[in-house]
């Protein structure tokens, strides 16, 4: 579905009065408001082709009328989502939910919608129908052989889908790990792991990355293979300097320092990116922001002033991700949700008197440095997100226009009540 520009028009021309009477009141105390609009419509973040359709749980999926049943319409979804906000420039397919069966006629139908192509993601955590090898004891850690080299086969196959559609990047998440002591011998299990990803790197292009992702726990709770960012780090230094960790937001230990972790991974250089989403007690994908804003504020603040110390360009430096899976509410509105709580938290960060902020670190004035970080958190940004929005061509309230515009009825008009997205 293409949204015309004119129900944006229209949308923003009934809440414009309102939208610049609380822009005028919060800009009027920056001094750098031009400056941080400008880095707010460029800061883009990419979709995830998985996220566009319901999400379940182990125990059970409840589809959502109207979803994404083609490759096509997953990237039209995207385009749609970012006609609604103009952030969301990008689409990160995973293979082989995604395969794009005419990469020239996909490449173009993106471009028509003003999207690229993010990272592509590899499935070596599922058996495929016709698979030889099963993955259930693992995959690139396999104590096989022949498992381990038909998911290197796989990746690389990745790899190819991703050049045919100008991604730059391969994101591998093992679900490789154990449930009982004993099950693994973890060395092994970690060597084979950095024989496969030794034997992936070699495909890489030159102008590619290999983001190398985590999780402590799920589906294995015993061990993971891949469980935390050092192990991480280690395979990304040991692959050389085209690999790096990539941070899932939801992918810690309970109370883990995230905005430490990622701090020190952008220190050494060896931070790729983020998958974000929130979590309450585990790996809940749920929406950016709904759960601990506050922490999500404090990552943005550490990221910043890393980038601006080493010169890295905020908006190109990172891959900027979200993962997330929705079983109860429509997949669009939540990405939409996401989006704009990454937004806030950047632009909350961007507010953040440095200057002040390291003189109060230097004299050891806790108080005062607590002031500044909770001064900025507790900055109303949301209308200058809006108004980078509305500079953009944007719908200054995204998931107001998405429910009053009735646009997933109209979804639902276009592919049916049955339509089910690819994916989990």
């Amino acid at each position: 579905m293409i949204l015309d520009k004119k129900i944006i028009d229209q949308h923003n021309s009934q809440l414009k009065d309102k939208h610049k009477r609380a822009f005028d009141y919060v800009s009027g105390d920056i001094a750098q408001v031009d400056e941080i609009l400008d880095k707010l419509q460029k800061f883009q973040i990419a979709i995830p082709s998985w996220a566009l359709g319901t999400g379940g749980t182990r125990f059970g999926r409840f589809s959502g009328a109207g979803e994404p049943a083609t490759l096509e319409q997953k990237l039209e979804d995207v385009g749609l989502l970012h006609a609604l906000n103009r952030s969301s420039g990008a689409i990160s397919l995973h293979i082989p939910w995604d395969i794009p069966s005419d990469a020239a006629k996909i490449k173009t139908l993106a471009s028509s919608l003003d999207i690229g192509f993010d990272a592509v993601n590899s499935n070596t955590f599922q058996d495929q129908a016709g698979q030889e090898h099963s993955y259930k004891f693992g995959s690139l850690h396999h104590v096989d052989p022949k498992v381990r080299q038909q998911a290197v086969d796989h990746n690389i196959e990745v790899i190819n889908y991703g050049k045919a559609v100008g991604s730059k990047a391969l994101t591998v998440w093992l679900a490789d790990g154990s449930s009982f002591p004993g099950q693994l011998n973890f060395r092994e299990a970690f060597q084979n792991t950095l024989s496969s990803l030794q034997e992936i790197y070699k495909h890489l292009p030159e102008d590619w990355k290999l983001f190398v992702e985590y999780k402590a726990f799920e589906p294995y709770f015993y061990s993971m293979t891949i469980g935390d960012w050092g192990q991480s780090l280690l395979l990304a230094n040991k692959l050389g300097p085209k690999a790096y960790t990539l941070v899932d937001l939801g992918h810690h230990l309970p109370n883990a320092n995230i905005e430490q972790i990622v701090s020190l991974l952008l220190m050494e250089g060896k931070l790729g990116g983020f998958h974000f989403n929130d979590s309450k007690y585990a790996d809940d994908d749920l929406t950016a922001g709904s759960i601990k804003p506050y922490q999500l504020f404090l990552i943005f603040n550490e990221l910043i002033d890393g980038m601006d110390v080493k010169g890295i360009d905020h908006a190109s430096g990172l891959g900027w991700m979200i993962d997330a899976s929705h079983n109860l509410k429509d997949p669009l509105v939540d990405l939409l949700q996401s989006v704009e709580a990454i937004k806030i938290a950047y632009a909350q960060a961007l507010l953040v008197d440095r200057k002040a902020l390291k003189q109060a670190q230097q004299a050891n004035d806790i108080v005062k440095a607590q002031e500044i970080l909770q001064d900025a958190f507790r900055t109303d940004v949301r209308p200058l997100v809006a108004e980078a929005r509305l500079r953009s061509g944007a719908a200054l309230n995204p998931v107001q226009l998405f429910n009053e515009g009735n646009l997933r009825s109209k979804l639902i008009e276009e592919r049916g009540v049955n339509s089910v997205a690819t994916g989990l």
